[in-house]
């Protein structure tokens, strides 16, 4: 089967970019069920690629890696995601780093597959419905490729509108755990695969974790807003905050968190932890004068779409400039958004002084995400996270 596409995005194709929207096709095929292999083409006829046909996506088709004259299937497939997860093997040597990302869709060339590492079990996620019959025929192959490297378990995390609900599957080895004790350049943290965010934890803020890790040494009092299941907590007080306070609407995030710091020899009673909307907590801590030396942001998705984009803006200079009021003088505030988009310019202008209310603080760096979650030079969709430091 193939694809015309327009100019416009036979342009974007040559310059790497690995989706085709649906209104890029000026003749859609009708019925094509998702999954087909399909050419994509400009109007010239000339081939651009060959990808997968989504049937229900506005993204219509993503783009392969696969080298010019060849077809997309297992064995191609198989290959990519091999060669990605070969890559990682170098950069983790000594076993004190046990969670990282494999295979990083879109940014490794296989678009709509995330594939993570915990310990012995890989979790894979399939983003849209295009891979979804592929699964199956992909699960042994991919399972033999991956023992090599100590995997022990394959699993996949199946989204609400794959299966209902939210929910992990064994695809082959051994039965998964659904919790489990990883460790970060060495930090433990405790994991639950069966019910955590994405494929069981935020694996791209690892670097960003150390950082804070290291930033907190002499640090007295340290605030983690939004802190889910406590990586920075843990990090912050491993590193040597005096006291750590973790704000988050989940208590059960907390139970989480206070399990890492018990495994990393930590007190979690010598730390605070509120339940409550983090918006409502800094509001009641300006009241009380509250200071802290250093403040963590890392909010979930003000974004989710660009139509979201100026109410996420507004949202991130109210949190921000909330943030600053409670930044004791000297201070440190780590400020991060997980949308893409959100550029980071975009993301920058929320803390600038008139946002902030402050004039005494610089932009000390801004991070993105770490190399096992790489990107194309022409997707700036996949540079999606944002850490920005200032002091």
């Amino acid at each position: 089967m193939r694809l015309t596409v327009t100019r416009a995005a036979a342009a974007a194709v040559r310059r790497g970019h690995p989706w085709i929207f649906r209104d890029a096709i000026p003749r859609p095929p009708r019925g094509l069920p998702s999954g087909t292999v399909v050419e994509v083409a400009d109007d010239r006829g000339e081939v651009l690629g060959v990808g997968l046909w989504d049937a229900a996506s506005p993204i219509a088709c993503r783009l392969y890696g696969i080298p010019a004259g060849e077809t997309l299937d297992t064995r191609n497939l198989l290959e990519l995601v091999a060669r990605a997860a070969a890559r990682r093997a170098p950069w983790f040597p000594d076993g004190a780093t046990t969670a990282y990302r494999l295979c990083n869709g879109e940014g490794d060339r296989v678009p709509g597959l995330v594939l993570d590492r915990y310990e012995h079990v890989a979790v894979l996620r399939i983003d849209g419905e295009a891979l979804f019959a592929w699964v199956p025929r992909l699960a042994a192959g991919l399972f033999d490729r991956l023992r090599g490297l100590g995997i022990r378990t394959l699993v996949r995390r199946l989204r609400r509108e794959e299966g209902g609900s939210d929910r992990t599957e064994l695809l082959a080895g051994e039965p998964m755990p659904p919790r489990l004790v990883v460790r970060e350049h060495g930090m433990a943290m405790m994991v639950d695969l069966a019910e955590g965010q994405k494929t069981g934890a935020f694996l791209d803020q690892r670097e960003n974790r150390l950082r804070i890790r290291a930033l907190s040494r002499g640090r007295g009092r340290v605030l983690n807003l939004f802190s889910y299941a406590g990586g920075f907590s843990v990090a912050a007080a491993l590193g040597g905050a005096t006291h750590v306070t973790s704000v988050d609407l989940a208590a059960a995030a907390h139970r989480a968190a206070q399990e890492s710091f018990t495994h990393n020899g930590l007190e979690p009673r010598a730390h605070a932890w509120v339940t409550a909307d983090a918006f409502v907590f800094l509001e009641s801590e300006a009241k009380r004068g509250s200071q802290y030396d250093l403040i963590v942001s890392d909010p979930p998705s003000f974004a989710p779409n660009e139509r979201a984009k100026e109410r996420a803006i507004a949202a991130y200079k109210k949190l921000h400039r909330a943030a600053a009021r409670l930044l004791s003088p000297g201070g440190l505030l780590a400020a991060a958004s997980c949308s893409s988009h959100m550029t980071a310019e975009d993301f920058v202008d929320t803390l600038d002084d008139g946002a902030l209310g402050r004039s005494d603080l610089r932009l000390l760096d801004l991070f993105g995400p770490p190399p096992d979650h790489p990107s194309l030079a022409a997707f700036p969709e996949g540079r999606y996270l944002k850490m920005a430091l200032l002091g």
